[in-house]
Formats: structure tokens, sequence, C-alpha cells
């Protein structure tokens, strides 16, 4: 029970397979006490249905692709729950019709929006962080190896992990002085909702299993645990730093003709 008297904040749970969710029954597990935000009022339906799993938690609206919704959100958390020691930010976005094909057909509105919703709202969450962690705390965030090597069809989304895996390391050090470490997970092919909409992600789980040497791909329950010890006292000196959780296979220029 590493987590016991925790209290902390989850952002992006859409459903029972997604990621946010393997952490938040991680953390329940150890004992925290956690609280939840949600897009809209239909996620804050399906997600409060959800948070009875966990203790009936409070869910919190937050649309982070809007100016001034994260804080208003962190101000209402604050008054309704009060002070909190960490947040697991598992948010991303993408149109689907450009997870496939070319990079380079990206749209520019796509691009914009993808940067916006998948880096900056994290960018804006550690801004306001130290409002919910007077005491200091810790935060993490969700990466993909498709940040460092090429994936075929992750195209723009690459991008965003990119650019938020170096917001990790420049956070981490702006928040360092406030108590608040921030870190990122970066997980191997597992299958989501949201990872649904990446072209032929079947043939990169299928990669991933083939060349792990685990032999598997890595679950929802591999990546809950790790963040449960990144976020707990027991990494109380790690920060700015990107955990890779893969089961030991990082992908590294796909070739899907080498799938079988």
């Amino acid at each position: 029970m590493m987590m016991h008297g925790k209290k902390g904040l989850i952002m992006g749970m859409a459903n029972k397979f997604s990621i946010a969710f393997g952490i938040s029954e991680a953390l329940k597990n150890q004992g925290a006490e956690l609280v939840f935000t949600a897009q809209n009022e239909y996620f804050c339906e399906k997600i409060s249905d959800m948070a009875k799993e966990f203790g009936n938690h409070d869910v919190f609206l937050c649309d982070v692709s809007k100016d001034g919704e994260i804080e208003a959100a962190f101000d209402k958390i604050s008054s309704t729950v009060g002070s909190i020691d960490f947040i697991v930010h598992s948010i991303a976005f993408s149109d689907k019709n450009e997870l496939t094909g070319k990079y380079y057909n990206t749209t520019r509105s796509n691009f914009l929006n993808a940067m916006n919703i998948s880096c900056y709202s994290f960018t804006e969450v550690c801004k306001f962080a130290p409002k919910l962690m007077p005491n200091g705390g810790s935060i993490v965030t969700m990466s993909y190896y498709g940040s460092e090597k090429v994936v075929p069809n992750y195209n723009v989304m690459a991008l965003a992990k990119s650019a938020l895996e170096t917001s990790v390391r420049y956070l981490a050090s702006d928040l360092g002085e406030c108590g608040i470490r921030v870190n990122a997970i970066s997980a191997g092919a597992v299958k989501t909702l949201a990872s649904s909409g990446v072209g032929e992600f079947s043939k990169i789980l299928a990669y991933d299993r083939n060349r792990s040497p685990l032999r598997r791909n890595v679950t929802r329950e591999d990546i809950g645990g790790a963040c449960a010890f990144l976020v707990s006292d027991f990494a109380s000196g790690i920060t700015g730093e990107i955990m890779h959780v893969d089961c030991g296979c990082s992908t590294i220029g796909v070739k899907f003709e080498d799938v079988k």
C-alpha cells in the first residue's frame, strides 16, 4: 500500500480499456484516493460510472483544448478536495484519418490541434499544478517510442510525443524548486480505443510481441505499476526522465514485411 494516504488526479480516462483506467486500478490497489477530469458532459457521465469502481470519486469538467479550462478545473478541485499529491496526464489526440499513410499529408489544422491537446495541455497542467501541490508532488504523462524512431502511420502523434518528452525535461527544471517531480512513461504498443485509430496498428502489436525479450506485449497493468512507482515516495529522486515500459522491446524502424 505504497500510496496509502495519497490523493491524486487522473486526466484522460475514456473507458475501461484506456491506459488511464489501468493506472487508476494500480493506484487504487496501492491505497490512493483519486479524482478525475472529463472533457465534456458525455464523458463526465461515463467516467462517473467508472469512478464508482474506485470509490465513487469526484469528476470535474475540463476541456484541455480551451483557454482557462485547466485553471478553472484545478480551482474547483482545490476548493472541493484540497491539496493533492500527484497528477497523471493521459491525454492525446489526432484526427484518425491522418494516422495512416504519409506524414507529409498532415494538415495544418490537425498538426496544431494535435500539438495543443497532446503536448501544450501538459505544459498548462504543470503551470497550474503548484496550486494543487503546495507541499510538492509528482506529475506523470504518457509518451510512446514513436517519438524517437519512425513508426509507420504514427505520423503527427510522433511529433507531439517528441515535443511532450522535451517539455517533461524543461518542466522538471521549472518545477523542481516547488518540490514537484515531472516524468513520462514511454509505453510499448498496447491496444486501446485511441491506439486502434493508428493505421495497421495490429501489425505494430505483432512486431513488438515477436521481438520482445518477454515474448509479449506490454499491458495496462505493466504501465499502471510503473506509474504507481513514479508518483510514489519510492521515486522521490527521479525527475525529468522518460521511463520505457515496453517488455524490453522498443519499436525501432518497423518493417511490416518482417511481421509473422
